[in-house]
């Protein structure tokens, strides 16, 4: 065999062992990509799973979240109607607890501390007193012996004392009272003129309403109380003539001063027996406002009446529940209702410095539990601490409101521009339990209504006073 045939063998034979080769390759390559297609769907299925799994997760959370926001949305629907139905129960406790506070106040009765128990206790212990008083007066008119007299220079009458009788009246929830024909305020110089003046001597001894019964539990010595009065002589009434009943010289005296107490008193004619009263406060928008609980001959002027006019209405009544004619009478000469002047120059300078702190009493969890509380007040608005915490902080606003009760108390509310409200307390903070440390009778409510007063006039004009200085007071 020739070289080159040869040399053309082998190189065949190389082609043919290379050719074996690649093709054992190629069999090995496509059995490793049948392995690798194999291993592919594997993942493929297990990523679709693993992406339904991730899918039905974020469908039950999307399904949780919705179920919580509906939750969560029933509950501040309820917490809403909760809190409003809240408020309105504490509006009724407020009207309620006031009204009898200042019912008992009418009476000089002021339990020693303002819960339920003490409340319940005055009332009941008032029922008994006004039940025995009945009792006791309907027993002294029977008897030959009449509770007193009245004189003058030319002859003798007797003297007949009103007595209360269901009747109807321009205000059916007024309480009626007995018309006050006498002040017995001792400081009021006019009154006492009025009194010298006069041909009447009056032979018995008044008593107040707080000591009537302890100084009547002897034997039958009848002392009529301040809030009855007497028919003027020669004023009895006339069945012929049948006049309706009235009043003559029917005035206010006191000091027209926040503190004070102002009594409304005449002279009954044609058959009066008794009176009802309300005091109402014209505004300056002309609005004529009815004074809760204010039915009796006596009023405490409070820090609600400064800046306007006050007035009672008296309606005269005889024994057979008929009404004369109603009579007005303005209090300071129908002038505005104003402070001292050494209180209305402690506010003025509170409203000078632009702050002011003040130690209160906050009514804490329970009815019964005070806390003391810092009330810090400064221009833009106030805040209330209580123990280095933050009880309430905002600024002033036209929905900031105080309620005061009739009568003489130490505590008000303070109802806040979110509708909040927070008892306040004064009761010996700085004097004694007196009446002298009425809360009307301190600086605080009295500049709380300044307050309020200016906030609406800020709102209403605020270019005109964008220097003023508001400041309030508790």
């Amino acid at each position: 065999m020739d070289p080159e045939t040869k040399e053309l063998y082998f190189r065949s034979q190389s082609q043919e062992e290379e050719i074996l080769l690649l093709r054992k390759q190629i069999a090995d390559a496509s059995l490793k990509e049948l392995q690798l297609l194999s291993e592919k769907h594997i993942l493929e299925r297990k990523l679709f799973d693993l992406r339904m799994a991730v899918d039905e997760k974020q469908e039950d959370a999307i399904s949780g979240a919705l179920k919580q926001l509906s939750q969560k949305k029933s509950y501040l629907e309820e917490n809403m109607r909760l809190a409003n139905d809240l408020k309105a129960e504490e509006e009724e406790l407020y009207f309620f607890t006031s009204s009898l506070l200042s019912m008992l106040a009418e009476y000089n009765v002021r339990p020693p501390q303002f819960n339920a128990s003490a409340i319940t206790t005055g009332t009941k212990h008032l029922y008994q007193q006004l039940q025995w008083k009945i009792k006791y007066l309907n027993d002294s008119l029977g008897d030959t012996t009449q509770p007193g007299h009245i004189y003058n220079n030319s002859n003798h009458q007797q003297a007949t004392p009103l007595r209360h009788k269901p009747s109807s009246s321009y205000n059916t929830d007024a309480t009626r009272n007995n018309f006050h024909q006498y002040a017995q305020d001792s400081n009021d110089r006019s009154t006492g003129q009025m009194y010298h003046g006069s041909n009447f001597h009056q032979d018995i001894v008044a008593a107040t309403p707080s000591n009537y019964f302890e100084e009547n539990n002897g034997p039958r010595e009848v002392r009529l109380d301040d809030s009855q009065f007497y028919r003027q002589d020669n004023q009895e009434y006339s069945a012929d003539d049948d006049p309706l009943p009235g009043i003559e010289g029917f005035q206010i005296v006191g000091k027209p001063i926040p503190g004070s107490t102002l009594t409304a008193c005449g002279f009954p004619t044609n058959g009066t027996t008794l009176c009802n009263f309300q005091w109402v406060r014209y505004l300056d928008n002309g609005t004529r406002q009815s004074i809760e609980g204010a039915t009796m001959y006596d009023y405490v002027i409070t820090a609600d009446d400064v800046d306007t006019l006050l007035a009672v209405d008296c309606t005269p009544m005889d024994d057979n529940t008929r009404q004369g004619e109603l009579v007005t009478e303005f209090a300071n000469s129908g002038n505005k209702i104003t402070c001292d002047p050494e209180m209305q120059n402690t506010i003025d300078m509170c409203i000078l410095n632009g702050k002011a702190q003040f130690n209160v009493l906050v009514l804490g969890y329970s009815s019964d539990e005070w806390e003391l509380a810092i009330l810090t007040l400064k221009r833009a608005g106030y805040h209330i601490k209580v123990r280095d915490e933050v009880l309430i902080e905002e600024k002033y606003s036209s929905n900031l409101q105080t309620k005061i009760p009739n009568g003489r108390t130490t505590q008000f509310v303070l109802v806040s521009s979110g509708g909040v409200n927070i008892p306040f307390n004064t009761q010996g903070i700085t004097e004694p339990n007196h009446e002298d440390s009425d809360v009307r009778c301190q600086l605080s409510p009295l500049t709380l209504c300044y307050l309020h007063s200016l906030v609406h006039f800020l709102v209403d004009d605020r270019n005109k006073i964008r220097t003023s200085d508001t400041v309030i007071f508790l």
